[in-house]
């Protein structure tokens, strides 16, 4: 193995962005790696609602300016997540002084507020902001989810939020992004929502594929169908929270200390396989982003089963490149 590890961004310097979700912990430990090998990154967790915004008159920007000035300083792109959500939104929002449900213009105009606060505060440092997070429901039966957002404000919310956006930022590119967006039934009810959106004139430039996949599934062919639907609405594509889980969701076994060599050969197989995939639809997809930088940390350390490690990255605990990193360098050297 080479003693110099090649940048795995500038191996895609001439087909899409690199990027990693941080938080601030990981700049201080991991800057220079995160540095060499990714062009651009996402807050995990530092800039969503209740983070920022955990009062309505108190914003805590501390973390997600640390992120900024990383970025500004190392010449990176920076994501903007997320601006609406139902997970991680302060109860405040929803409510009027008195605790009842906010009425549709409390909660429009506090929408309006955390926006322009928000997006204008990073004007000029953020290319994309993820605008409405997982808006779509899972169920066959049912197509927008249910929550305090559509409860109040109904469907028109999403219009709403991303003119709001556009409006803040008129250079940032903004995304719709979702979860399961290769299940064929989701995927149509994504690219039905999105298509309804441009119909109605909504500054929609890009449906974010979030990619939270394993070493068994989707299929490429899934996974092929997916971004040719969603790219025949003339958006940009971008994957916006990619790892290869070792386990399947419904796995429940906490025996492992490490992947077998039947979990690693095929996370390096997924891994050579999609991003062969995503080389061919380049022309679509402008940034691919790792929801993590290396093994040592990641969400799925803990979901679905509490305390479980897992391996799902090209970059080990150590933060050396496992095979499936050569997998997906290889090819463009």
């Amino acid at each position: 193995m080479p003693t110099e590890i090649p940048s795995l961004h500038a191996a895609y310097a001439n087909k899409f962005k690199i990027g990693a979700a941080v938080h601030t912990g990981m700049l201080q430990s991991e800057g220079e790696f995160i540095a060499k090998h990714f062009n651009s990154i996402t807050a995990e967790n530092q800039m969503k609602f209740e983070e920022i915004h955990p009062e309505e008159e108190r914003y805590t920007f501390e973390a997600a300016d640390k992120i900024i000035d990383f970025a500004v300083a190392q010449g990176i792109g920076v994501r903007g997540h997320t601006l609406v959500w139902h997970n991680q939104t302060s109860k405040w929002v929803f409510e009027d002084s008195s605790g009842a449900p906010a009425s549709r213009e409390l909660l429009l105009s506090r929408l309006k507020q955390h926006i322009d606060t928000v997006v204008g505060r990073y004007k000029g440092h953020i290319y994309a902001w993820d605008v409405v997070n997982e808006a779509v429901e899972d169920k066959t039966d049912l197509f927008m989810r249910d929550t305090k957002w559509l409860e109040i404000l109904g469907e028109d919310y999403l219009l709403q939020a991303f003119s709001m956006a556009h409006e803040a930022d008129p250079n940032a590119l903004l995304f719709y992004n979702d979860y399961n967006e290769t299940d064929p039934v989701k995927r149509e009810k994504i690219y039905n929502l999105v298509r309804s959106l441009l119909d109605k004139g909504a500054p929609v430039h890009g449906i974010g594929m979030q990619g939270h996949w394993n070493i068994h599934g989707p299929s490429i062919e899934e996974i092929r169908m997916a971004i040719e639907r969603y790219a025949s609405l003339d958006v940009q594509l971008h994957v916006t929270e990619l790892d290869m889980s070792v386990f399947r969701y419904e796995d429940r076994r906490t025996d492992l200390t490490a992947p077998t060599s039947e979990m690693a050969e095929l996370q390096e197989r997924r891994y050579e396989e999609i991003f062969d995939l995503f080389r061919e639809y380049k022309s679509s997809i402008t940034s691919v982003t790792f929801w993590g930088v290396a093994d040592n940390y990641t969400w799925l350390d803990h979901f679905p089963v509490r305390g479980r490690k897992n391996w799902p990255f090209v970059f080990d605990q150590q933060l050396q490149p496992k095979e499936s990193f050569w997998r997906i360098i290889n090819p463009m050297s």
